[in-house]
């Protein structure tokens, strides 16, 4: 069990992070910093239970990337957002306009809370749920204009029948988008997203 106060946790990603972000001006997701960390061998399984174990890779790379940006101040503004994480700049830079930390922020407060590291699997199975969600809708606008998958195409995507139940439908969905999850040793950053579309298509 971690300790209750967030102040007395040392993160390990927090270094190793940071050497990630300042080797290069690109844009990061979350679950390309993870797939780095992996490369390089600075993020080992946490859990057994593969949703407890991606829930606890994703929990410390926010909870490094949240302490970063407070640690960056005033020299350099992080940008976290799970889709878009970036050095932007440095505060001394012409022109620049200081941006200040979201303490409201309730992303954040989430990540910054080390009780939450121990969450339950129905606590861990939603939030991937609202986190799959988020991610359908940035793709969505990775891809505008392109018509959704028919109803049966869907199916089929999801290696389904057209007679699938709606909670079939759900289940097979979760068990595909978990099996090719780019964070996983076999995932496919592709195949997921065609699995996101697919569910998507079927969710309308």
């Amino acid at each position: 069990m971690l300790a209750e106060k967030r102040d007395e946790i040392d993160n390990p990603l927090i270094w190793p992070i940071l050497s990630i972000l300042e080797s290069t001006r690109q844009s990061w997701k979350v679950h390309h910093l993870l797939g780095e960390l992996r490369k390089e061998t600075m993020i080992a399984q946490l859990d057994d239970d593969p949703h407890l174990d991606l829930f606890k890779r994703n929990f410390l790379i926010m909870n490094a990337l949240y302490q970063l940006q407070e640690m960056l101040l005033p020299q350099q503004w992080l940008q976290v957002e799970s889709m878009d994480i970036q050095l932007q700049w440095r505060v001394s830079n012409p022109g620049c306009v200081a941006k200040e930390i979201d303490y409201q922020d309730p992303l954040r407060d989430y990540y910054m809370d080390w009780n939450n590291y121990d969450a339950s699997q129905d606590d861990v199975k939603e939030l991937l749920s609202s986190f799959w969600k988020h991610y359908q809708r940035h793709i969505g606008n990775d891809t505008p204009g392109a018509a959704m998958l028919e109803r049966y195409k869907a199916l089929n995507v999801l290696g389904l029948d057209e007679n699938a139940s709606e909670h079939e439908i759900r289940r097979q969905w979760r068990k595909m988008a978990l099996k090719w999850h780019p964070d996983r040793p076999e995932g496919d950053a592709t195949t997921f997203r065609e699995m996101c579309e697919a569910w998507q298509s079927l969710r309308l």
